[in-house]
């Protein structure tokens, strides 16, 4: 894919997919030097003092002077057309001029450069460096000498020719160096250097994946027809557009590297084997899965663009993007904004999936007062009402959760639809005469509200799909009726009802699907038909931070036989996402249709540094650690750097740390952080959809996370309380998972159990 804008001046310069990886490692006074030569190439190539020049030995392969020490190397497109792949010290070019590859993939079709020595270097470094013990671990006690010799590694694709790699499109230079790879460390080490083609077709056969799904899934997608490939490799051209590039235009694009490690492109990125997903034609709904970084969301922006695309010309919204969290909301309207323009947005209704609800329920009940409490202010009204009436047969919680999980969570709008209700996932199983019993509670708590004025954002939601669900009926009877006509139209009838009685949208697209109750699944269902590419979800199970537990099928969203995983992050380190699975225990995850879902296979070729893990005797003495660990990140922008926390009044006091330290803290709200400049800090709520360079997950201590009253539930209510627990650590792993170069966490007191296995025994 090639994101592509006319230059202001006839030389197009273009940056190759993992040449910015290359350069936001160089020294800030190296990249200050290739800020300025961009800068000036772009405005006249033949102005002197580049010593622009073809390498000795290679005819489009050229080098240009960024400085007195570096060089860029470029491949010459035609014309005035180049393409950027490297920026090297001068003695590194002149050592290796036989070791720089370049060409036109004959599988691909797309260009591709290696440097031959990094990525045998990258190979040799992750082979032979062991794995770096945690900041607050003891020095490891040497290992004994072995006895006799070491016995030797099997190759890592001794099963595969170097035929069936070339046909997979593996890069053909680096076929010697993958028939020597004999870890995972190797297998890692080129992948980091390696086009990211090569990378993803070794990684999934490395994970098991048989030869002929490797060559449907992940090489068919990108590769070009046979009469293409015949053309030989002299169309760079067209090899071009064919190839993962970014296009310099403008000198803010390159102030995007020093500022924020790349370009952002991660937030409009699509990889050719997500290209698939994007624009296949589903029968039904669909669900893209994977973990932290994978690209859900970036796929779930190109399926918005690619369904407008597919729109007759108007002025209408037939597109509904929506999510749970109204942070979230925002952030994809920009992002979509920046990946389709103003033209796109004009088709797409974006709303976080309670205003939608909001918005539907105001339309039945324009004059509606009612004050909006939480799920915590709901339980207090709960209680008073237990207390009021002396029932002691159930606690004021199993009766809030019953009511939001089961009759307010699936839309139960009678008594006899109560006593028919799958409760999965409620533990405690209740006969008829008790549901009747907590129904007439239900009701008496219902009324209790309406008295006070009073409603939850669940009964909204629950309100909202009844009268959507009720709306779709009207919608289908009336179809009966027009079939029964022989498809001619009422004229009468219908003209009373206009736009108001048809579907409200064609096509709905969800973000965070795991976040969504049943309510919602059942308001989105009724506003759109059910034809093809009706429905597109993306989520991970694993990042479910709410106590909303649904079976998609069970709520009309039938999704099997349509899912698919994503499993390369994109975002992170390996070392980071190594310890943020671990967090995760062993425990079971669902996939939203009554299955199991898995993170086996996931993974990242980014390397980085450990993470740290450091604790301290006090709340007090932890701000000091959190003061520290900033400082110590002094070449990153503040504005790159986070804090998370378990609670608001542990934001507050540390807030209030930072600034008397010199620090500037911008608090993360509802509606994203105060201002653009300082160190973001919030609870692990509000950084869900969010990354940052740098990351701190202070006051991880056992009783913050989890909760010390979760344990309250473990015999009265074990399912409770293993659904707590899997919140707990999921908010964790979300959290974890939001940095992408450095993440410290700390505590006070005893750490975190779920930090237990990632510390070395005391």
């Amino acid at each position: 894919m090639t994101i592509t804008s006319t230059p202001r001046t006839g030389v197009t310069l273009r940056l190759l997919d993992k040449a910015d990886k290359e350069i936001v490692k160089l020294d800030r006074a190296v990249l200050g030097a290739f800020y300025k030569f961009q800068h000036d190439f772009r405005r006249n190539p033949d102005a002197g003092g580049f010593d622009l020049k073809p390498l000795e030995g290679h005819d489009r392969l050229w080098s240009a002077r960024v400085n007195r020490e570096w060089r860029a190397l470029m491949i010459r497109l035609g014309g005035d057309d180049w393409l950027l792949v490297s920026v090297k010290h001068r003695s590194h070019v002149h050592k290796n001029l036989d070791r720089f590859n370049y060409g036109i993939n004959h599988i691909t079709g797309a260009i591709e450069y290696v440097d031959l020595q990094v990525v045998e270097e990258s190979v040799l470094r992750r082979g032979l460096t062991p794995r770096t013990a945690p900041a607050s671990a003891p020095p490891p006690v040497p290992a004994p000498e072995p006895v006799g010799p070491e016995p030797s590694q099997a190759p890592l694709f001794g099963a595969y020719t170097d035929r069936q790699l070339a046909d997979l499109g593996v890069t053909e230079p680096l076929i010697p160096i993958v028939r020597k790879l004999t870890s995972d460390d190797e297998l890692l080490g080129l992948a980091e250097y390696a086009p990211r083609h090569t990378g993803e077709v070794l990684l999934r056969l490395r994970d098991g994946v048989p030869y002929d799904e490797v060559m449907e899934q992940v090489t068919a997608p990108v590769a070009v027809a046979e009469p293409e490939r015949n053309l030989g490799s002299g169309d760079w051209q067209a090899a071009v557009d064919r190839s993962q590039t970014v296009v310099i235009t403008d000198d803010e694009s390159l102030q995007s590297i020093l500022e924020e490690g790349d370009f952002g492109r991660w937030k409009i990125f699509l990889h050719p084997t997500q290209e698939k997903l994007v624009r296949r034609r589903y029968s039904g709904p669909a669900r893209v899965g994977g973990g932290p970084g994978t690209g859900k969301t970036i796929v779930a922006l190109h399926r918005v663009r690619h369904l407008v695309s597919q729109l007759p010309p108007g002025h209408t919204k037939p597109v509904l993007l929506t999510t749970f969290n109204r942070n979230l909301a925002a952030d994809l309207r920009a992002r979509l904004l920046s990946l389709g323009g103003p033209d796109v947005l004009a088709r797409v209704d974006i709303a976080h999936v309670d205003q939608l609800a909001t918005r539907i329920v105001s339309e039945a009940d324009p004059g509606n007062a009612k004050r909006r409490i939480d799920d915590t202010a709901a339980l207090r009204e709960w209680r008073e009402l237990l207390v009021e009436t002396g029932e002691t047969r159930w606690s004021a919680e199993f009766l809030s959760d019953e009511w939001n999980q089961v009759i307010l969570g699936q839309a139960v709008s009678s008594r006899s639809d109560y006593f028919k209700t799958r409760r999965a996932g409620r533990g405690r199983s209740v006969t008829r005469a008790e549901r009747a019993g907590i129904w007439q509670l239900a009701e008496r708590f219902t009324q209790r509200l309406e008295t006070k004025g009073l409603e939850t954002h669940r009964q909204v939601a629950e309100r909202a799909a009844r009268l959507e669900m009720a709306r779709k009926a009207r919608i289908d009877r009336r179809a009966e009726e027009r079939e029964e006509r022989g498809g001619l139209h009422n004229l009468h009838v219908e003209a009373g009802s206009g736009a108001w009685l048809r579907y409200r949208y064609r096509h709905i697209v969800v973000d965070e699907a795991q976040d969504l109750s049943a309510a919602h699944w059942k308001m989105l269902r009724a506003m759109v038909p059910s034809e093809p590419d009706d429905i597109f979800l993306v989520g991970d199970t694993h990042q479910r931070i709410y106590d909303n537990q649904v079976t998609l099928g069970s709520l009309g969203v039938h999704i099997r036989g349509r899912s698919s995983r994503l499993t390369l992050s994109y975002r992170t380190t390996r070392e980071i996402l190594r310890d943020a699975i671990r967090v995760l225990g062993d425990a079971d995850y669902d996939d939203l249709d009554g299955d199991t879902d898995t993170l086996a296979g996931y993974r990242s070729v980014l390397h980085g540094t450990e993470p740290s893990f450091r604790g301290a005797r006090s709340w007090d003495e932890e701000m000091d650690l959190v003061v520290e660990q900033l400082r110590a990140w002094h070449d990153v922008p503040r504005e790159a750097m986070a804090i998370c926390l378990p609670t608001n009044d542990m934001v507050t006091q540390l807030a209030d740390r930072l600034a008397r330290s010199g620090i500037t803290p911008s608090e993360i709200t509802q509606d994203g952080p105060r201002g653009d400049q300082g160190v973001h800090i919030g609870t692990m709520y509000r950084f869900k959809g969010l990354e940052y360079r740098c990351l701190i997950i202070a006051g991880a201590a056992e009783g913050l996370v989890p909760r010390a009253s979760v344990d309250d539930w473990e015999h009265t209510d074990p399912s409770r309380h293993r659904r707590e627990l899997h919140r707990a650590r999921s908010l964790l792993f979300v959290a974890a998972t939001r940095a992408r170069d450095a993440l410290a966490i700390t505590w006070h007191g005893e750490p975190s159990r779920f930090l237990r296995p990632l510390l070395p025994p005391r």
